[in-house]
Formats: structure tokens, C-alpha cells, sequence
């Protein structure tokens, strides 16, 4: 166990919460914003399997490349400026960071993948903690990954969600920073990540898409997590 404080690594449209049709049926957002209003704090970091914590209730992950925006999206989403930071060397961050939200839910910030810099035992590490973790976790309830809406779909990202398919872990994809881009961007972002999602078999089928800095999307994807506790 470690600690220490966690670490990670224009104006736009108010995008819709997903691509699918609108709203899920059945969401409730004074649901996910009373979930999320709750107080939200770090307990644990876990660098290997063997130093994971006991199950304490439903998990939901977040991973993404480094400088997706992971920390400041768990930070937008609790309310919480500095709950998570985002780390000075990006795809350094090995360990797996868990936050207790309320005693009803548990936030787990995985680390980032694919950053350019990043030595290759380190994404060797990512990558068997990651799977050992996503194979193994009796609570995990889902995986948000992360894709920055303002570039293109990564090979690591590909890559990962093969590994999330080979795990069985039921995993969103969610757009982040869309506020950086045009609306007739985002549109076709939206479509792009919708068919990503259709062609893998353990993917979500609602994509979310989401600004941490003008809070676009975020009381919809609070309802959808809030549907899984």
C-alpha cells in the first residue's frame, strides 16, 4: 500500500451525454448528482496485484492514454479540484489509485497507457497489472475509457480495448475535452467512436461525450454510473 496522494498524468458545443439515441431509458440525473455529491477521498494505491484492497462495493475504472484528461475528469465529476492529479512525467504512474465515494461506490484511476516517452517495461507493467486487475475483480462493474475527442483513435488504444475484450470487463468509451472542439467535429467524433464501439464485443454501446472544463456531459454520465451501484 502506498500513502501518498495519488498521481496520473477553443470553446465548443454542449455535446449530448451519448451518441446512441439520446439518454439511456430510465436515466435519472438527480440520482447521479446525489451519488456524486457525496464526500470523495483517496485510500489506497496498489502497484501490484498482490497489493490490491479487499472489495469494499461496486468499482468503476477509468483508464485512457496519459493526458487523456482521466484525473481532471474523476476531479469534474466528484467536484473535487485536486482529488486526483495528473502526474509531471505522463506514462510514468504504475499504480492503481482507489477513491471511496460515499461508502456507495469506489472510483479506480488506472494508469495511462501509450504516452511516447514511456519506457517499455513500464507499459509492460500497465499492461499486466491492468489485465490481472480487470480479470479478477469481483466488484469491478464497468471500465470508462477515455479517448481525447481531439485527436485520432491510437494503435494503444486499440490495443487496449482487445485486452478489455479478452478480460470480459464491460467498458464506455467517452469522449473527453469536447469543448477544444467544433461541433461538426464532435459529430463525426461521435459516429466514429459508435462504430469503434459496435465492433468490439465487450464495449458499451452509449459513447459519452464530455468537457471537464465546461462540465459538458458530466451530470448524464453521473446518471449512468449512478445506475450501477
Amino acid at each position: 500500500m502506498v500513502n501518498s496522494a495519488p498521481t496520473d498524468g477553443g470553446p465548443g458545443p454542449q455535446a449530448p451525454a451519448c451518441v446512441q439515441g439520446a439518454e439511456p431509458p430510465g436515466l435519472d440525473i438527480e440520482a447521479g448528482r446525489l451519488l456524486f455529491a457525496q464526500a470523495c477521498t483517496f485510500f489506497y494505491a496498489a502497484q501490484s496485484i498482490d497489493q490490491l484492497p479487499a472489495p469494499l462495493g461496486p468499482e468503476i475504472a477509468f483508464a485512457g492514454r496519459s493526458n487523456v484528461g482521466k484525473s481532471s475528469l474523476v476531479n469534474a465529476l466528484t467536484g473535487q479540484k485536486a482529488l486526483a492529479r495528473a502526474s509531471g512525467q505522463p506514462g510514468r504512474t504504475k499504480q492503481l489509485n482507489f477513491f471511496n465515494l460515499g461508502d456507495r461506490l469506489i472510483l479506480v484511476d488506472m494508469p495511462g497507457y501509450g504516452y511516447a516517452q514511456a519506457a517499455k517495461e513500464v507499459k509492460r507493467d500497465w499492461q499486466g497489472l491492468m489485465f490481472d486487475y480487470l480479470r479478477g475483480r469481483p466488484d469491478l462493474r464497468r471500465v470508462i475509457l477515455l479517448l481525447d475527442s481531439r485527436i485520432e483513435v491510437k494503435a494503444s488504444d486499440h490495443a487496449v480495448m482487445d485486452l478489455l475484450d479478452r478480460a470480459a470487463v464491460t467498458y464506455q468509451l467517452v469522449l473527453t475535452k469536447i469543448d477544444k472542439i467544433t461541433p461538426a467535429a464532435l459529430a463525426a467524433k461521435l459516429r466514429e467512436a459508435a462504430t469503434l464501439a459496435r465492433a468490439h464485443a465487450a464495449a458499451y454501446p452509449d459513447v459519452a461525450a464530455t468537457s471537464s472544463d465546461s462540465g459538458a456531459g458530466l451530470e448524464d454520465l453521473r446518471a449512468q454510473l449512478a445506475q450501477l451501484v
